[in-house]
């Protein structure tokens, strides 16, 4: 099944100059560093199932789409919940028109319509325009893409932008950027391209053999990223991916998300 675009991103076609430097790395990441990219990219991935789920609960309601047409997550308390509204006309508040909570499995979600809406002018304003202004900077995109706002945990947001899947069995892995933005939302404070180009990556088996993992190499830094941890978890079946460095190193994502450095 391929899931909803998070934000139609493609429909923004302005572009402003670049505000923040590339961040750039050329020594091995550490253990600790390897475990932190590991809780980012699950985080990620719990996000993208979140308002997949969310979203298919929403439209059992036939909602009006054109009243709430943006959808955010944020984890509240071990438990996801994903609104759907709008940016006031002033926007200076984020109207909530669908709560979807989160119950005791990760797929299962009640929905309440709030008439009137709720403004909301703390996270999901301060991601709605960190996310704006992000979508801003990256400029006009060639394909539908998602968008995934995480609490960094020192006081700042993470913005990401990642391709959304628009072939079934195909998982779409590069071509994605991840900003560092103030907790306000307001300002970049550094962007990261954690991969350029776009790999569609099949499950190219013959009949009768099993998919024993993935393979990709890196070229922008000796890292592997929160995304790469992302297209473990949410491909289908997930499979370990083996990711090479340009410093000669290789690591292995395993299913759970975690990283050991093979090599």
């Amino acid at each position: 099944m391929i899931r909803p675009m998070l934000l139609p991103l493609a429909l923004l076609v302005s572009c402003c100059t670049l505000l923040a430097q590339d961040e750039k790395k050329q020594t091995a990441p550490s253990p600790a560093q390897l475990e932190a990219t590991s809780v980012r990219g699950r985080m990620l991935a719990e996000y993208d199932v979140a308002a997949w789920h969310a979203t298919d609960a929403v439209e059992a309601s036939k909602p009006d789409h054109a009243a709430a047409p943006l959808c955010l997550a944020r984890k509240v308390s071990g438990k996801w919940e994903v609104v759907f509204g709008r940016p006031s006309p002033e926007q200076d508040k984020f109207l909530i028109l669908y709560r979807a909570s989160q119950g005791a499995m990760p797929e299962d979600f009640s929905v309440k319509k709030l008439d009137p809406a709720a403004d909301d002018r703390g996270f999901y304003f301060h991601a709605w325009k960190a996310i704006a202004m992000t979508a801003k900077d990256l400029g006009a995109l060639a394909r539908p893409y998602n968008s995934y706002v995480l609490p960094s945990g020192n006081g700042q947001l993470y913005v990401y932008f990642l391709p959304g899947q628009t072939t079934e069995g195909a998982y779409p892995l590069g071509g994605d950027v991840r900003y560092t933005v103030t907790l306000d939302g307001g300002t970049i404070v550094s962007k990261r391209q954690m991969h350029k180009t776009i790999v569609e990556k099949k499950d190219a088996v013959q009949p009768g053999q099993t998919l024993a993992g993935g393979y990709h190499s890196h070229a922008l830094s000796n890292d592997v990223e929160d995304s790469d941890v992302f297209h473990v978890l949410t491909r289908n079946p997930s499979v370990p991916e083996i990711v090479g460095t340009p410093d000669k190193h290789v690591y292995e994502i395993h299913t759970d998300g975690s990283i050991t450095r093979e090599k």
